[in-house]
């Protein structure tokens, strides 16, 4: 296929750079970023777009999304499809693939899981909203992006349970670290704790493949020294979307809203900007009931 690629940050430039290694024929776009090994580089987006058979785009907000939009839907050619992987709110992602359809576009808002390695090693998970016709076009380039795809629903369900997921990740990181900070003040060993919870009711994945405890389970962030695998600044960006989603439809999400908040104060009032989110567990170590 001709592939524009628009968004060549730390996850789109490897997303690209498999896409062209794989045959493809990929013209990239970034106002900053250079193009990967493979990728031609087109002098703007429209430019980008023009001529191709999809144009994805991975973008960092639904602001963006929606000017960058504006200027490439009209370059592209009918039948074409537009392949969003940004993580975005829904009412953006959902206007943008009105927008798409309206000038006979096939449109699919797809986000992923599994961060930049994921993005490297070509297995990211993705979460695709959109018509049947629409997540046929792009599965052939999902398989190499990634190792599974799966059709949520129409326009806006990719973004919906992206944001779904991440709430559910946002809260369960925070207590397990909540959990270890706890055993060690009661004087339990943290691996009898990982090998009780994690064989147990307890058991999530961020206990059992990316525990926040060094030295404990699979190696994972916080045996670097919570260098991110996943930013705080990004979960805190999830979790706000998900609770601006709720906001829109009226959902009661207590526990959503205060990971929001936990995460809100560590990232803008304490150290967390920059660190993996599993750095909660050293956060917790060194507050005190009240605190």
């Amino acid at each position: 296929m001709k592939i524009g690629f628009i968004g060549l940050g730390n996850m789109g430039a490897p997303m690209a750079a498999n896409l062209a290694a794989a045959g493809h024929k990929v013209t990239g776009f970034d106002l900053v970023a250079p193009c990967p090994d493979g990728v031609a580089k087109a002098a703007s987006a429209a430019a980008c777009s023009a001529g191709k058979d999809v144009v994805i785009t991975m973008l960092p907000n639904g602001a963006i999304l929606r000017n960058v939009a504006a200027e490439i839907i009209p370059a592209m050619t009918a039948g074409a499809a537009l392949v969003d992987c940004s993580t975005v709110d829904v009412e953006s992602a959902r206007a943008v693939a009105g927008l798409a359809i309206a000038a006979g576009l096939l449109a699919v808002d797809a986000p992923v899981s599994g961060g930049v390695g994921g993005a490297t090693a070509g297995t990211l998970t993705f979460m695709a909203g959109g018509t049947d016709a629409a997540f046929a076009k792009a599965a052939a380039l999902f398989e190499i992006m990634g190792q599974k795809a799966v059709h949520c629903g129409g326009s806006g369900a990719g973004q919906a349970a992206k944001i779904c997921n991440n709430m559910i990740l946002g809260a369960t990181m925070i207590v397990t670290c909540e959990a270890f900070a706890l055993a060690d003040k009661l004087g339990l060993d943290r691996q009898k704790m990982f090998d009780v919870v994690s064989t147990s009711s307890g058991y999530s994945w961020s206990m059992n493949a990316y525990c926040p405890a060094p030295g404990i389970g699979p190696k994972s962030p916080a045996d670097n020294g919570y260098k991110p695998g996943f930013a705080t600044d990004l979960m805190l960006k999830d979790l706000r979307l998900s609770q601006q989603a709720a906001e829109a439809v009226d959902a009661d999400t207590p526990l959503g809203a205060a990971a929001t908040e936990l995460y809100r104060r560590f990232v803008e009032d304490e150290d967390g900007k920059g660190r993996d989110f599993s750095a909660m567990l050293p956060r917790f170590e060194k507050r005190h009931r009240g605190d």
